[in-house]
């Protein structure tokens, strides 16, 4: 009977572990279909974490369409160059991430938009293989439910710009003292190349590497036609 007891607290731990996850999938599943229509506006794990924790945050919400052109084609630009040619997953930039790590070398990130938006809405911000391990399927499912335009929409207003600033309605205005529909090409750069250090990176402030780095999102971006149409599809 002694030996019995831990046996049967082990496959507690376990059901209750294996429950967790499949009420964790399920409600993942559902905010998904949730968040395809475009009237909900998700929040973001860091948001809930701020209001938990009563530091609050910023954001305004931006429909798409309020959103200017050039701070679009910016951020693609910066973040997912190939963001309207792949399935969620930039299956060629994750392979090169992946030897490189088995190899020993340092890695660059291969997070597309997709990977990002589910990171920032159902996992946590800290880097492990696990959360990688779960970005990838949740990528490839929002890219199959939502569209194009409705993911970087989403992405748009729940990306971190600041220690309590999300959204690029909140952003502009904080920053540019503009609306987002109004930001220039170099405001809209300089906002893109923030985005993967929020909290050092200050784009009315910028550095030296900043400017240089806005400079070349500038000029990618004027040329991105060909790279975008995939969000002339509403949806």
């Amino acid at each position: 009977m002694a030996t019995s007891k831990p046996k049967s607290w082990f496959r507690r731990i376990i059901r209750w572990i294996f429950g967790i996850v499949i009420a964790w999938f399920v409600l993942v599943a559902a905010l998904i279909l949730l968040y395809r229509a475009p009237g909900v506006h998700p929040v973001s794990t860091l948001m809930l974490r701020d209001l938990v924790l009563l530091r609050g945050y910023d954001r305004q919400w931006v429909d798409f369409e309020d959103i200017s052109p050039v701070l679009v084609q910016s951020v693609m630009m910066s973040e997912d160059g190939q963001f309207c040619a792949h399935g969620g997953v930039d299956w060629g930039a994750l392979d090169s991430v992946i030897d490189n790590a088995l190899e020993g070398e340092r890695t660059r990130g291969a997070s597309t938009i997709a990977m990002q938006t589910v990171k920032n809405l159902y996992l946590w911000s800290s880097r492990s293989y696990v959360r990688k391990l779960l970005e990838v399927p949740l990528a490839m499912a929002v890219d199959t439910i939502w569209s194009k335009r409705r993911t970087m929409e989403i992405y748009l207003n729940i990306a971190q710009w600041g220690p309590d600033l999300y959204g690029i309605g909140a952003a502009s205005e904080r920053y540019f003292g503009v609306p987002a529909a109004q930001l220039s090409r170099r405001q809209a750069a300089y906002l893109a190349v923030a985005l993967p250090n929020p909290v050092e990176r200050n784009p009315a402030k910028p550095s030296g590497g900043m400017t240089r780095l806005a400079g070349i999102v500038e000029k990618r971006a004027a040329q991105s036609g060909a790279y975008i149409k995939c969000l002339d599809e509403a949806g």
